[in-house]
């Protein structure tokens, strides 16, 4: 555990880096199995292709490539908190974040997961701001990763569409009050009484997995309507508040970065934020719904847009439901394309060296 330091001004991204593995899914790979079309699947989601990990590969091994190249990015910082976001850990236990963080080398640094679904990334850059600024870290490594593909039912046309796997990861660390780069303001929120809408019933305490366990509790469902209708609305919400207490008008916002779950979802959001929708990034429409991933992924994606001092509104909807949003403005850092190739590994990932 690092010595307690003294409390910063501010908290700044650092680095930023995403990644996407090699399997492209088309809409038009989907049509026969799912009795679907393209164009049903692009009118409903905005949706055109998504990416599958390959067999064996895990969250934790594109978690750590996400994460490789934010600290990349950041010119490999000292790292003292991993926080990992996600639905889909490589094992139900133990935690998948001190894995990832050992195979960064990076020590015995602390280590853990955060589970809040689509919110994740947003509950997890909230937390890692807090860290921060209470002088108990120094600088955090924040990822976003998910496996969808693998707890997703292959024949359900309601979700198979939608869902793609992905990593994102951030480097937050202590800077200075107007500091481009900063982390602004965050609202976050729950209602464990919709714990239907989005959920996986079997594989916890409640319901364990056995031999008479059905295929509609083991694999992911969403109650879509209902879920389209409050992300909307709590997206929004959030989001108001956000801009609010960060001293922004809706007109300031440079950059909308909503979770990428569906382009109608992204549109309406934008509207009753008063936002152009221009300012919306998409990013869906390659990789599908990332879940945790999808906020950073969009943000590397996107990133060559971004100008330093652009003022980003972050915002996501998950299962729980959980819910957030989160400011923060644009600082000048380098980013890699998330969905650059990655070649076969012959020699561990880099190990970071303090700054």
């Amino acid at each position: 555990m690092p010595a307690r330091t003294k409390r910063p001004a501010a908290v700044v991204l650092e680095g930023l880096g995403g990644y996407v593995p090699a399997g492209k899914v088309t809409n038009l790979d989907l049509e026969g199995r799912l009795e679907t079309s393209d164009a049903w699947i692009r009118s409903r989601t905005g949706i055109h292709s998504r990416r599958f990990a390959a067999p064996g590969e895990a969250t934790s091994d594109m978690a750590a490539e996400a994460a490789s190249r934010a600290l990349a990015s950041a010119g490999y910082p000292e790292i003292d908190l991993v926080i990992l976001a996600t639905t889909t850990p490589d094992h139900p236990c133990p935690a998948t974040a001190p894995a990832v963080a050992s195979r960064l080398g990076l020590g015995p640094v602390a280590a853990f997961d955060l589970a809040a679904v689509c919110s994740g990334f947003v509950y997890a850059l909230a937390q890692a701001n807090a860290a921060v600024l209470s002088g108990q870290h120094r600088r955090v490594l924040v990822i976003g990763a998910d496996t969808f593909s693998a707890i997703v039912n292959p024949l359900d046309r309601n979700t198979a569409i939608i869902f793609g796997d992905g990593a994102g990861a951030v480097v937050v660390g202590a800077g200075e009050e107007g500091q481009p780069g900063q982390l602004s303001a965050f609202d976050l929120h729950s209602d464990g009484s919709c714990t239907d809408l989005i959920r996986v019933a079997a594989g916890g305490s409640r319901m364990p997995v056995n031999a008479e366990t059905s295929d509609a509790d083991r694999y992911f469902s969403m109650q879509g309507k209902e879920v389209f209708v409050q992300a909307v609305t709590a997206m929004a919400e959030s989001s108001r508040s956000v801009l609010q207490e960060s001293g922004w008008h809706h007109g300031d916002v440079d950059w909308l970065i909503a979770h990428q779950a569906n382009q109608r979802i992204l549109n309406q959001v934008a509207g009753l934020l008063g936002i152009d929708p221009r300012k919306a990034v998409i990013h869906l429409d390659r990789v599908g719904n990332t879940s945790a991933a999808s906020i950073p992924l969009a943000l590397a994606d996107h990133a060559p847009r971004f100008e330093t001092g652009d003022k980003l509104l972050l915002t996501a909807f998950g299962g729980g439901t959980t819910w957030g949003a989160g400011t923060l403005t644009w600082p000048p850092i380098a980013v890699a394309d998330p969905q650059q190739a990655v070649n076969e590994r012959t020699k561990p990932w880099p190990t970071p060296q303090p700054s």
